[in-house]
């Protein structure tokens, strides 16, 4: 088995994400939610946090071995929210959406904390998938869904992306109470 290089991963990430992580503290745990092949997780442990990276199926992310990363194996579909009274300074959440457990995101964010969320947009169909209107956003639901929760949007995009791969995607980077970091000033691609 070969086993995934971290610095690949790392440069894998979502510019999303990469741009606004400075803005999360290290005094907490970070939860990549859906983590995938982990490579969100990797860039934040590169950062100095301890990370939860939880997914249907946690074996590349387990498979790094980074002490900072803790897999956990967790149906996020269930109808009980498997991730109840938890805590996170931080959450990341991409390519990812159900709508029944949306609204526990903001309750587990500490004060201060940051959540970074992007996944696809209403129009993403005419590029592929997912195309089911269930797994993709409305226009300005990621907005709707900030100001609900009283998060304070850092930044919001709802665009059409040609990398990785054309997509139409939506983004938000919002903060529960005030932000603790400097906002970073320069796309660091």
């Amino acid at each position: 088995m070969i086993l995934p290089n971290p610095h690949d991963a790392i440069l894998n990430a979502s510019p999303w994400v990469r741009r606004f992580a400075p803005l999360i503290q290290v005094d907490g745990v970070v939860l990549d939610l859906a983590c995938g092949s982990g490579r969100h997780s990797e860039l934040l442990a590169s950062m100095g946090h301890d990370v939860l990276a939880v997914d249907q199926d946690v074996t590349a992310v387990g498979s790094v071995g980074n002490p900072l990363i803790t897999p956990k194996h967790l149906n996020l579909e269930q109808a009980d929210w498997p991730l109840i009274g938890s805590e996170f300074s931080a959450i990341v959440v991409t390519n990812y959406l159900y709508r029944p457990h949306l609204d526990q995101l903001p309750k587990m964010l500490q004060k201060g904390g940051v959540l970074i969320y992007e996944t696809f947009a209403l129009g993403n169909g005419e590029f592929g998938k997912p195309s089911n209107p269930n797994f993709l956003l409305n226009p300005g639901e990621l907005l709707a869904f900030a100001s609900r929760h009283g998060l304070k949007v850092v930044a919001y995009e709802d665009i059409y992306v040609d990398q990785p791969k054309p997509a139409m995607v939506q983004r938000l980077c919002a903060v529960k109470g005030e932000l603790k970091q400097r906002i970073p000033l320069q796309f660091q691609g």
